[in-house]
């Protein structure tokens, strides 16, 4: 069976505390988009788990979240899975490409084995994978809390042009967490308002609130996140953000015509560089 796993963008993200397990609670509004891998799901009888990652520097074993998935749905079945990937999200980048993943395959693997498990039960498996897998198996527009399991679905984001840009780097998640953890962060996003606008239908006002509180602690090395997300509002977006912990950056357009002009533009100086529109939610 194919399947799409499409990555995801945090149109905001809020660090709320500290747990005393040393979790964090978030609160995020999160968006699907339509780019994203292709995975090629094929049942085995002998209880074998392979996967050809797609890119060469990706773990081909337990280690990979869509092995972790399969074993799991099929656990005390004797069956195993192949998973065969076309990989085009990025890694290290904040889209979700490894919980996407494994996503899709809770999704296929319901479906090739006739399973019959509602989208609640998919997510209380996806819990046990990753964080954003649950949100990943779902898509479409969701506010996330928690770690980020707690789904609420909201208004989809109205249609428009996406461009995504990640620069050359990549950005340690648990050093963004510390720096949040040492120091009060000076902007905040306003994710009632967000989430108002999308009831609205508002896209401007929503592009307008999109925000990420890792923004605020990132360091001079990191500089060229914040240089794309200017760039990307110089160039005719209407708002723009850091998706996850980075390091790719978005930004939404209410043209086509300016969203093909900033793809061009940044594509001419970054090598990772995509022009997507929003996704609908997964159907079941």
């Amino acid at each position: 069976m194919l399947e799409h796993a499409s990555a995801k963008l945090n149109l905001s993200l809020d660090v709320l505390r500290r747990t005393p397990d040393g979790y964090h609670d978030l609160r995020m509004v999160m968006q699907s988009v339509a780019f994203g891998d292709d995975l090629d799901i094929e049942l085995t009888t002998d209880g074998s788990f392979t996967i050809d990652p797609g890119q060469h520097y990706l773990p081909a074993d337990d280690r990979n979240l869509a092995v972790r998935a399969a074993r799991l749905f099929l656990e005390g079945t004797g069956l195993g899975a192949s998973i065969r990937t076309v990989k085009r999200t990025p890694v290290c980048a904040g889209m979700g490409g490894g919980s996407s993943d494994a996503a899709a395959v809770l999704r296929a693997l319901n479906r090739l084995t006739a399973a019959g498990k509602t989208p609640e039960e998919l997510c209380a498996l996806a819990e046990k994978v990753g964080s954003d897998v649950p949100f990943c198996v779902m898509g479409g527009t969701m506010l996330a809390e928690g770690r980020g399991q707690l789904l609420t679905p909201l208004q989809p984001l109205p249609d428009c042009a996406i461009v995504i840009c990640k620069p050359a780097f990549a950005i340690s998640t648990p050093e963004l967490f510390g720096r949040i953890d040492r120091r009060k962060s000076r902007l905040r996003p306003d994710t009632p308002g967000l989430t108002a606008a999308l009831e609205r239908g508002d896209l401007p006002g929503a592009a307008r609130r999109m925000y990420n509180v890792f923004e605020d602690v990132l360091d001079r090395r990191q500089g060229a996140i914040l240089s794309i997300k200017s760039r990307l509002l110089d160039l005719g977006a209407i708002g723009a953000a850091m998706t996850g912990t980075g390091s790719a950056v978005f930004g939404v357009f209410d043209s086509d015509t300016a969203a093909a002009a900033a793809h061009r533009d940044l594509s001419a100086q970054y090598r990772e560089c995509w022009l997507t529109r929003p996704a609908p939610a997964e159907r079941f």
